[in-house]
């Protein structure tokens, strides 16, 4: 605000040194928006992309550079993590990190940050998308119809590898055999294969550690709960693994509570008569609060859950799936475990990676020292 006797105005500077951009596998979107977006406010970047997407990520840069983007303003540094971690987050021109990935890797990077504090010009901006255990919860009152397809979709869409992705379900008894078996006919369709033919629902895991890991899971779960539909994986030819349901009557089962990043969906059957109870087993299960969702047609219900998972996740779904945040609709990030929360796709995200300057212009300088309340009468 101004007034005749000054002008005051706010001004966004870039950052004072360079932005560490470190992207994942598994959205080509968001390995061209980490670096971009600081970038686009007036920073230099030095992108590091994850080693099971340097290709996508090479061709990202080269398409940067054919629409005119200078040289020098986004440095792009494929290699080993580590090494390229330890001397840019030591350096003392280190501005900002703008990171998705998994939590245990942003802890790290937060650490050595912490370490390195000392070294700095400024203290760094630190901008982390983490890990999900996203879940789905389902009244009494829901569309059995509805709640299937958001969790197929919203389970194993992109097999699973969405930090966003359907991970743990909240059934009431009473509508649990309805709701599995229509998923069960729905999984039994599903085509698993070359992503080239569309017809495939599902494509091959990422890499064999992906793989591995999520085999693990499902033979745990095989031994201590009860698959419902799929657990079959392949390996030989690809790393191809089936959508999985399983149940567990355990709702502090790992699989109920440790993030898999696979195409694996358990689900805890709950007595109708705890709705209440369960929002808050739901809330307190796991660290995480990335994304969640309700499904309802008694509106109490959903003003009920709504406020009970307040802060169990940073998009919430209203009989919807969790997954598909679109930018500028749905800005996305999650807080607790999940990480910083600071919505990539608005601009909540933009005025990080920016510096505010206050300037005040004084029109009508004082000439005198002395305040009017200092004269005598």
């Amino acid at each position: 605000m101004s007034d005749h006797t000054m002008w005051n105005r706010l001004e966004y500077r870039g950052l004072e040194g360079f932005v560490y951009a470190v992207t994942p596998f598994n959205f080509t979107s968001i390995a061209a928006n980490l670096p971009t977006a600081p970038a686009l406010m007036g920073n230099t970047v030095v992108w590091k992309p994850a080693s099971s997407a340097m290709f996508s990520a090479h061709y990202l840069m080269e398409l940067f550079e054919a629409a005119g983007m200078p040289p020098g303003v986004i440095n792009f540094v494929p290699g080993d993590p580590a090494a390229i971690s330890d001397i840019v987050l030591s350096h003392r021109d280190l501005a900002g990190l703008h990171f998705t990935g998994s939590t245990a890797v942003f802890n790290s990077m937060w650490q050595k940050v912490g370490q390195n504090l000392g070294k700095y010009r400024g203290y760094p901006r630190l901008v982390g998308e983490t890990g999900g255990k996203d879940f789905i919860v389902v009244h009494p009152s829901a569309d059995p119809q509805e709640v299937a397809v958001a969790a197929v979709r919203g389970a194993f869409e992109f097999q699973g590898q969405k930090c966003s992705a359907a991970s743990r379900m909240y059934v009431p008894k009473s509508r649990w055999n309805d709701i599995r078996d229509r998923m069960v006919a729905m999984m039994k369709e599903i085509k698993v294969g070359d992503v080239r033919d569309f017809r495939n629902f599902m494509g091959a895991v990422i890499d064999r550690k992906s793989f591995d890991k999520i085999s693990g899971y499902i033979d745990d779960g095989k031994k201590n709960a009860k698959v419902i539909q799929g657990g079959g994986c392949k390996g030989d030819i690809g790393y191809f693994i089936e959508p999985t349901l399983v149940e567990s009557t355990d709702p502090s089962y790992r699989l109920l509570c440790e993030e898999i990043f696979g195409p694996v969906l358990s689900v805890y059957a709950y007595e109708d008569a705890k709705w209440t109870e369960m929002l808050d087993l739901v809330d307190r299960t796991s660290p995480y609060a990335l994304t969640g969702a309700v499904f309802a047609r008694d509106r109490a219900a959903i003003v009920e859950a709504s406020s009970a998972l307040r802060n169990a996740a940073g998009n919430f779904y209203i009989n919807d799936k969790p997954t598909g945040a679109v930018v500028g609709q749905q800005p996305f990030g999650g807080a607790r475990a999940s990480g910083t929360n600071d919505k990539a796709g608005s601009k909540m995200n933009l005025i990080r990676w920016v510096s505010a300057r206050t300037v005040k212009e004084t029109l009508v300088p004082p000439t005198d020292y002395r305040y009017p309340f200092m004269f005598e009468e």
